[in-house]
């Protein structure tokens, strides 16, 4: 997580997917107990309005950073379905008190307590409110709780917030940790990425001048990373998550989906896929505790293996689960 810094976090099982493809050993039960005992980890609405998992100390800066450009978005779908302002206020104040007077609790009570206030929480009404009282500092999603992530107080769940920094060493750090986890890129790729304007990007790779490489391509990277990790065509065979980061670091897709694009991402939806040689091959899906990987065109013997073994490991990782 440390090198990713941030996770896309609205498919439960693509987020822990995503920790699988980049680490070894672990299983999707160790992730739920760092979401539930440890609070290592947490979920909540950051870079592009969008849920993502980050570390607990990542969670500080970087919802001071990428959370104030959301506001104006949110108060615009709560208008627009049907929740005033002044609804949406007493909304995060029942969520809140929900929170304080019963500890963790899930979506499905959260929504009672708000429809029992008089609120709306038809259609995306309910989404949009839980998201303002994460925007305000107020929640985030932290145990399991039945095969639920619940909502608790984040100053119950993480307790106080460190002293601020400032935010140029914010939009730093943002910079240095965005191409730990994605680089060679572009200042457009990471504007995108975090959901800031294009001057935050500018002046956060500013910021780290002088510890990165100019390519020439016109992309940048940082001067430690070694050099086998600037290729993605070294990844050995791999069984992808939905929604996985490979997809969501850079403006274009191409280079890893090329003509398959609409196979992998469709309507905003992101199916889970397989990379070989830095490029998707195709699509699987995982039912009944087995792995069914749907290639775009004849895979070698070679890849299929590698592809057979990458499986068992999702099946080991997930329990077996279907």
């Amino acid at each position: 997580m440390h090198r990713l810094l941030a996770v896309q976090g609205q498919d439960p099982r693509g987020l822990r997917l995503a920790v699988r493809a980049r680490s070894r050993g672990l299983t999707a039960a160790a992730v739920d107990a760092a979401l539930s005992a440890d609070r290592s980890l947490v979920v909540t609405w950051l870079n592009r309005g969008t849920l993502h998992l980050v570390t607990r100390d990542d969670y500080w800066w970087l919802h001071r950073l990428t959370t104030p450009p959301l506001a104006t978005g949110n108060a615009r779908r709560l208008a627009q379905e049907g929740v005033p302002p002044s609804d949406a206020a007493r909304a995060v104040a029942v969520v809140e008190r929900a929170l304080t007077d019963a500890g963790p609790q899930t979506r499905h009570q959260l929504r009672d307590r708000i429809a029992a206030a008089g609120i709306r929480t038809q259609g995306q009404a309910l989404v949009h409110v839980l998201a303002l009282a994460a925007l305000r500092g107020i929640t985030v999603r932290g145990p399991m709780i039945e095969g639920e992530q619940a909502y608790v107080l984040v100053r119950d769940w993480l307790g106080a917030p460190p002293p601020a920094a400032d935010r140029s060493v914010d939009v730093a750090e943002l910079a240095r940790r965005y191409l730990a986890g994605h680089g060679p890129a572009a200042d457009r790729d990471l504007a995108r990425w975090a959901g800031l304007p294009l001057r935050d990007a500018r002046h956060g790779l500013a910021g780290i001048a002088d510890e990165l490489v100019q390519r020439p391509d016109g992309l940048v990277d940082l001067r430690s990373r070694p050099e086998g990790e600037r290729d993605p065509a070294r990844v050995p065979p791999k069984l992808l998550g939905a929604f996985d980061p490979l997809l969501l670091g850079w403006t274009s897709r191409d280079p890893v989906l090329g003509a398959h694009r609409n196979l992998v991402t469709k309507n905003g939806v992101f199916r889970p896929f397989a990379l070989v040689g830095g490029r998707a091959v195709a699509t699987w899906r995982f039912a009944d505790g087995r792995v069914t990987v749907e290639p775009f065109d004849r895979l070698s013997p070679a890849v299929t293996h590698a592809l057979d073994a990458d499986a068992a490991d999702v099946v080991r990782f997930l329990g077996g689960a279907g």
